[in-house]
C-alpha cells in the first residue's frame, strides 16, 4: 500500500466552545488519535488532505506528523456535515505497521453475469464489505470477484472469494455475497402445478345408489 504523509496541528483549548467552529472556518477537521495504550491526542488535520486520503483509500495507513511527535494511523470513524456532507470530526486509530488489524474491505463485482444479461435473472449483491484480517501494509483497496460465469439460482459464497494469502477472511464461509435469482416477474409467469382432480361429490339427501336399486326390487 502506498505510504501517505499527513501533517497536523495540535489542538489547542480542545474544550472551549467556539473553538471547533473556527478550525473548521480555517479549512482544519477536528480530529483525534488514540490506541497502544496512549494518551488519546486532539489536533486538527487539513480538510483537503484528509478527504482525499479517505476517497484513495478507506483504509489508507496515514503517517501523521504533528508537533512534535509521528503516529501511524488509519481512519476509524468520521463524522459528517448533515447538509455539506463534508467531514465533520475523525477518529484516527494509531496502529502497529507490524500486527495485523481487522478492516472491512469493499466488494466489487467483475463483468457481467449470464445469469442476468442472458437468463434475465435479478443479481442480488448481498455482502457490499467482507471482514478482513491482514498487516496494515497489506490491506487491499477492495475484493474484486468475477461473475461471468454466474448463472439463475447460482450464487458465491464467502469461501468461494479469492484473495492474496498474506489476507484471511472473518465472515461466515457459508454467506453469500452475490446471487442471481428468478426475477419477480418472470416467477408470476411459471404456472403453478396443477390441482388435484376433485372426488365426486356424495348425493346430498336422499339413498346411496346401490340403497336405491335394492328398494326398486321390493
Amino acid at each position: 500500500m502506498e505510504q501517505t504523509i499527513i501533517s497536523a496541528e495540535l489542538r489547542e483549548k480542545a474544550g472551549v466552545r467556539g473553538t471547533l467552529s473556527a478550525y473548521r472556518a480555517a479549512g482544519k477537521v477536528p480530529a483525534v488519535v488514540y490506541g497502544m495504550n496512549k494518551e488519546p491526542v486532539s489536533i486538527a488535520v487539513d480538510e483537503k488532505a484528509i478527504t482525499a486520503a479517505y476517497k484513495k483509500d478507506a483504509n489508507v495507513v496515514i503517517d501523521l506528523k504533528y508537533g512534535d511527535k509521528e503516529d501511524t494511523v488509519i481512519i476509524k470513524a468520521i463524522q459528517r456535515h448533515p447538509v455539506k456532507n463534508n467531514f465533520w470530526h475523525v477518529d484516527l486509530q494509531r496502529i502497529d505497521v507490524n500486527k495485523k488489524v481487522i478492516v472491512k474491505i469493499p466488494v466489487v463485482l467483475m463483468g457481467d453475469a449470464p445469469g442476468v444479461k442472458i437468463q434475465g435473472g435479478l443479481l442480488e449483491h448481498n455482502l457490499r464489505k467482507l471482514d478482513v484480517e491482514a498487516l496494515p501494509r497489506d490491506i487491499p483497496h477492495d475484493i474484486s470477484i468475477d461473475i461471468t460465469k454466474l448463472n439463475i439460482n447460482e450464487s458465491i459464497r464467502v469461501k468461494d472469494v479469492k484473495v492474496d494469502s498474506k489476507i484471511a477472511l472473518l465472515d461466515d464461509p457459508e454467506m453469500i455475497v452475490v446471487s442471481v435469482a428468478v426475477a419477480k416477474d418472470a416467477a408470476a409467469d411459471i404456472p403453478a402445478p396443477a390441482a388435484a382432480a376433485a372426488e365426486p361429490e356424495a348425493d346430498k339427501g336422499g339413498a346411496k345408489p346401490e340403497a336405491a336399486e335394492a328398494d326398486s326390487k321390493k
